[in-house]
């Protein structure tokens, strides 16, 4: 195929997209979607993958670099470019610390690229053929903590879920200070007299552009379903609630990071004025005296270990005051089996961990400590690890319970299958460790891969699209997926052989809704 370079003035731009999209149209089917595709800011030209029918588009701005003036505000329009942007190299990560890898998080879960402010970029997969096929759209929100994260890393890739019917999108969002700083005069000098949470803008800034530009890649802008892990699905979450969100997306997968974050995210609040008073802390602390100086220090100054705090902050605009109901849209969620264990102290002592759990728990530590026996000081870090994932599975249940009592559907999961690692098995099911599962990616990892694995990760994949397709997971030749009001407080444990499981016995159902009722760490 020829590649055409184009210069065009912006005053002619609205009749040269008009014989653009009109030329588009007038192509055959059967080829695929044809390059250049006009988005938002002009042309854009990408890759087929080899050996596949997909086409990806790497790197395309959705918003203008967050730089200078821009640093602290909500995402602006794109800038539009004259010549077709080459769309084949992933952008930079938004500003972080970059760590290659943190076992068990190996290369391929983390990112290996650059960092930069100038990061407000997303990337398509597609293998439609024409712009009007009306493909399933699946947006991505990655991980990491609101500190890090990228939408480049290996185990995220596309390719898969582009082969089996579905436009996916994956974006980058601002992480760390420079992406939730409030700040007193951000907020006085915001229209909505708001100021945080702007990564959550980008990730809304992202859907926006979905709306305006994916039936070019031949997606069904009516049929859009968000899906993110950890942080991701954090945000997912808050996009449940947010009102800046209506109308964005039809469904939600949330993979870890729903209710059965312990403690939970979205059940610790920040106020507007408590965030503005930490930022004057910052400030305080990077020998700032006002916003501007802090617009004009290296960005690489914000990467300050400690200094966000992981609350939902409440900021009267994107996150209403008091909170929102969630809308009621159909909705995946689950976890993975060692979620939030990575902090058990391996030296506990059998005494220590019987001293904590009684100034924990209190009237309630005798029946956990029945439940959850360490006699020995070998045996704590199981018992650790049991009341961790009994506690994530329940609180997950008491989650969907309340959630499916909207008209929405509801579908649970808790995934336990150990990437298999013989170097490595004290692992096991890590969080995070179910990504190159949904993604079907097993091979960007060198691992020794089974039979049940690639089963796994096929089933996994089915299940997603057809959530994406038509609302709900199941289909031919999957083992069978119990919405959760058909079978209450059942997940499906997601394994060698995917089946419902309860969340937990009656006993532990009682003391961790109790618990999870109270303050406790």
């Amino acid at each position: 195929m020829i590649r055409f370079l184009f210069t065009v003035r912006h005053s002619n731009w609205c009749l040269f997209t008009a014989a653009v999209l009109l030329a588009m149209g007038c192509r055959g089917g059967g080829q695929g979607i044809q390059d250049p595709v006009v988005v938002t800011g002009g042309l854009v030209s990408g890759e087929e993958i080899a050996g596949t029918a997909v086409r990806v588009y790497k790197g395309i701005p959705f918003a203008a670099p967050p730089v200078g003036k821009l640093r602290w505000q909500p995402p602006q329009p794109v800038v539009r470019w004259d010549e077709v942007l080459q769309t084949t190299e992933y952008s930079d990560a938004c500003t972080q610390e970059l760590q290659r890898s943190r076992p068990p998080w190996t290369e391929a879960f983390m990112h290996q690229g650059n960092a930069s402010e100038d990061c407000l970029y997303l990337n398509v997969w597609t293998a439609a053929e024409r712009a009007d096929a009306q493909r399933p759209v699946m947006v991505w929100f990655y991980g990491g903590g609101f500190q890090e994260g990228s939408s480049a890393v290996a185990v995220y890739d596309g390719t898969e879920f582009a082969r089996n019917g579905v436009v996916l999108v994956s974006i980058n969002y601002r992480v760390g200070l420079l992406g939730f700083l409030a700040h007193p005069e951000l907020t006085a000098e915001s229209p909505n007299g708001s100021s945080g949470n702007y990564g959550f803008h980008d990730q809304i800034a992202a859907l926006k552009w979905v709306q305006a530009n994916i039936a070019a890649f031949g997606g069904d802008l009516e049929n859009v379903t968000v899906f993110g892990q950890s942080a991701g699905a954090m945000s997912v979450r808050i996009l449940l609630e947010s009102p800046l969100a209506e109308g964005l997306f039809a469904r939600a997968i949330l993979q870890s990071g729903a209710e059965s974050i312990p403690p939970s995210y979205t059940r610790t609040v920040t106020t507007l004025g408590q965030a503005e008073q930490a930022a004057l802390s910052v400030q305080e602390q990077l020998g700032a005296s006002a916003l501007a100086e802090l617009r004009q220090l290296p960005a690489e100054d914000f990467l300050i270990p400690g200094a966000l705090s992981l609350t939902k902050l409440e900021d009267g605009w994107l996150i209403p005051v008091g909170g929102a109901e969630l809308r009621a849209i159909p909705v995946v969620a689950g976890m993975v089996d060692r979620d939030w264990t990575s902090g058990i102290d391996p030296a506990e002592s059998a005494e220590s961990y019987d001293r904590s759990v009684k100034d924990s728990y209190g009237v309630l530590a005798s029946e956990f400590l029945d439940l959850y026996p360490a006699p020995s000081d070998s045996l704590v870090m199981s018992a650790r690890r049991d009341a961790i994932r009994d506690r994530g599975r329940i609180a997950l249940k008491s989650w969907a319970d309340r959630y499916s009592e909207s008209s929405a559907a509801v579908y649970t999961y808790y995934f336990d299958r150990a990437i298999p690692w013989p170097a490595q098995p004290q692992f096991g099911a890590f969080h995070s460790g179910e990504l190159p599962y949904v993604f079907n990616t097993l091979d960007t990892l060198d691992r020794p891969w089974e039979d049940a694995d690639y089963r796994l990760a096929d089933q996994m994949m089915a299940y997603w699209t057809n959530f994406a397709r038509i609302g709900h997971p199941n289909g031919d030749g999957l083992p069978y997926w119990p919405g959760y009001r058909e079978a209450p407080g059942r997940l499906l444990r997601l394994g060698v052989e995917p089946q419902p499981i309860m969340a937990g016995t009656d006993r532990k159902v009682r003391l961790w809704e109790q618990l999870l009722e109270e303050p406790n760490p």
